[in-house]
């Protein structure tokens, strides 16, 4: 379906030698989700002390809401260590959480009004005092609803080895990581063509609870009182009723250079915007957001994949990014599956790696206006109507098939999971690919479609995340204590057997 930067690139990694520096990919999670009371409403109490400081703690901390906890691995280069630290991480905070419990879905509980959703409170530092001043900024400027939705990220970035090699094939002028970032670049563009296949895959919110929406139109069906839904929806997350910033349209953030993305970045953290001057940056001696500019930070700015680098203490991401270069990428579109107790499968990871791949050794042009249309319009499809038998997406300006389309991009990964598993030994990858291939022609099989099936057995959304919900705290407690990762800390590291890589990737501060 594509074309190869270079045949030759993806050629010298088969080869066992070669294919080794694969195994230095490093990975990380982020995963959030809420926290309940008994009658699956968002808690209204604080942090838990026992969970440790939420501002300086490195794997336990809350996102918007002091509702919304975040759950952080370190980066690894052994594939099974986050998945298994997270479990850690859910064992440990089961065993914290009094007369609550974990909401399992990624669309949120029961939710009042605006008034109702505390935002997280890091202390009276400077630095967090900036934290909940950013929260509150994103409160004003979007509504505290959007702040309750939850999902995971996937942190991801190839060894120091495998771009040497690479830069060695191609020739490449200029440094190693001006090569780096200039790859990175070209495999976010893809992404950006692609990505939809994780929504199709692995979305699992195709309904709400109606509590979320208080009362705006939205154009959902009603499955049972209470709950909405669309037929064919695969991750509401992330349409337009969900983890979207519809007023960051007009920014206009390219992704086709380094310098055009950070100049966009820095570009709309100075630019001051009329609304947001309207609303105010304080009231009195209260600071209602942390300017009144397009953007308060970058981080402000949602993307489906970004770039990263850790910053040094005090320097802005975007400074960080444009003297350093890219460093890690943070994948961005996958929600919680509530059949799952940590909210992540395997073939979560094992997916993303593959993709994530193709992505980087394809051809990978700029992306006009035009096709960034296109690409979104793609994106929206499928999470609005991904399972619609007849679905056709935009391919060039013309409609063609969703199931054609979806097949030939898995003919296109083919060689890259049998090069991954040249690197690990057996056919995990390989495997992988084919049982979720299955998903293109068996739609009912996916994530979302589950999840609509289990609601209307349950009779809604509410009642069937909620019984996961209280099935997965059971089963967090009656697990074993896992294998002493997170241990009794209260804002510490404990180690890690020299498992993790010190590249800081999950560890990064941000706001």
């Amino acid at each position: 379906m594509l074309k190869f930067t270079c045949c030759d690139e993806m050629r010298q990694f088969f080869s066992p030698d070669h294919a080794q520096v694969l195994r230095g990919i490093t990975r990380g999670y982020e995963r959030e989700c809420l926290r309940v009371d008994a009658s699956a409403y968002l808690a209204q109490t604080p942090h838990p002390l026992t969970l440790g400081s939420k501002l300086t703690h490195p794997w336990i901390t809350t996102d918007y809401a002091e509702a919304l906890l975040e759950f952080i691995t370190p980066p690894s280069q052994d594939p099974a260590f986050p998945l298994d630290f997270l479990r850690d991480i859910h064992r440990f905070t089961a065993r914290q959480m009094r007369g609550e419990i974990m909401w399992a879905g990624s669309m949120p509980c029961v939710v009042g009004d605006d008034k109702t959703i505390a935002i997280a409170n890091y202390g009276s530092s400077n630095s967090a005092m900036m934290k909940s001043v950013y929260r509150e900024g994103l409160g004003l400027r979007y509504g505290r609803h959007m702040q309750t939705i939850a999902g995971s990220h996937y942190n991801w970035s190839l060894p120091e080895e495998f771009w040497v090699i690479l830069k060695g094939c191609c020739s490449g002028t200029g440094s190693l990581q001006d090569f780096v970032s200039e790859r990175y670049f070209g495999l976010i563009r893809n992404f950006l063509r692609f990505g939809w296949l994780i929504p199709y895959l692995f979305g699992a919110s195709p309904a709400i609870c109606q509590s979320f929406l208080q009362g705006r139109r939205s154009g959902l069906q009603e499955l049972v009182p209470g709950t909405l839904f669309r037929p064919y929806a695969t991750s509401l997350r992330m349409s337009d009723l969900g983890y979207q910033n519809r007023a960051q349209d007009q920014l206009h953030v390219s992704f086709n250079s380094l310098a055009e993305y950070t100049q966009a970045l820095e570009t709309a953290i100075r630019t001051p915007d009329p609304f947001y001057e309207k609303l105010g940056v304080r009231e009195g001696e209260r600071w209602k957001q942390l300017n009144a500019n397009l953007l308060q930070i970058e981080n402000e700015f949602y993307a489906g994949i970004r770039p990263k680098r850790v910053a040094k203490a005090g320097e802005r991401p975007a400074l960080a990014l444009k003297k350093y270069g890219v460093e890690y990428l943070e994948v961005r579109l996958f929600d919680l599956n509530p059949f799952v107790d940590i909210g992540i499968v395997p073939e979560q990871s094992t997916f993303a790696d593959i993709l994530l791949l193709m992505c980087l050794f394809h051809q990978s042009p700029p992306i006009t206006a035009r096709e960034q249309g296109e690409n979104d319009e793609n994106q929206a499809r499928i999470v609005n109507q991904g399972r619609q038998p007849d679905l056709t997406l935009l391919v060039y300006n013309r409609e063609q098939a969703f199931q054609p389309i979806a097949h030939a991009l898995f003919d296109d990964m083919q060689p890259f999971a049998q090069m991954l598993d040249v690197a690990y030994g057996g056919d995990n990858y390989s495997s992988t690919l084919a049982s979720l291939r299955t998903r293109i022609d068996h739609p009912e099989t996916t994530p979302s479609a589950q999840v609509l099936l289990a609601a209307r057995e349950h009779k809604g959304y509410f009642k069937f995340a909620m019984q996961q919900s209280q099935q997965h705290h059971e089963s967090l407690l009656a697990q074993a204590a896992g294998r002493g990762y997170i241990g009794q800390v209260r804002g510490q590291r404990t180690s890690l057997s020299g498992r993790a890589t010190a590249i800081g990737i999950a560890a990064a501060g941000t706001l």
